[in-house]
């Protein structure tokens, strides 16, 4: 694969685990709206009336983790071509097309601090939750996986944009 056809393929994997994290985003935040109404009903010794948070929870942690390492093969491999292609390889037509894939990185990047903090108060209101069996560790793994992914990504990005801007030569400003 050339460096042309990688660009490619990272910014438009980029994007989708993108997609899928402002997708697992919305989800989270949707369990743990869910979460402090049950605390409030067991505060209050209401009967609680969401019987399917714990079962569809899990399910969401397991389906977060199916679509966490479906992404990481292909980053795997793509940081090893990245890492094959020699500086020059990463010609000066190639700046735009850097560009946007370090642009994107920043947008995936961005879409993983969100994550952490709808991980981040969910925990917070887990911490005292202890009726129902939950995946919490399930959660914790994927944001720990996703948080270390995308510290790849926005490196791998930087590192393409160097190459490009490097060999655009001297003269080139802006």
């Amino acid at each position: 694969m050339n460096t042309e056809q990688l660009l490619a393929d990272t910014s438009a994997h980029c994007e989708t685990l993108r997609a899928d994290l402002t997708k697992a985003t919305r989800t989270l935040d949707e369990m743990n709206r869910r979460l402090e109404q049950i605390l409030q009903q067991l505060h209050k010794n209401i009967e609680v009336r969401d019987a399917t948070f714990a079962e569809e929870f899990n399910t969401f942690c397991s389906t977060l983790r199916t679509t966490l390492d479906a992404h990481e093969p292909f980053w795997t491999e793509a940081r090893a071509q990245a890492r094959c292609a020699k500086p020059a390889d990463w010609t000066v037509d190639l700046a735009l097309p850097a560009k946007g894939f370090n642009s994107r990185a920043k947008t995936l990047s961005r879409a993983c601090d969100e994550f952490i903090t709808a991980y981040d108060a969910f925990a917070k209101n887990y911490k005292n939750f202890t009726a129902a069996k939950l995946n919490v560790w399930l959660l914790t793994s994927c944001q720990t996986d996703v948080q270390n992914l995308t510290g790849k990504i926005l490196f791998l990005a930087r590192e393409i944009a160097q190459h490009t801007e490097r060999n655009r030569g001297k003269y080139v400003c802006g």
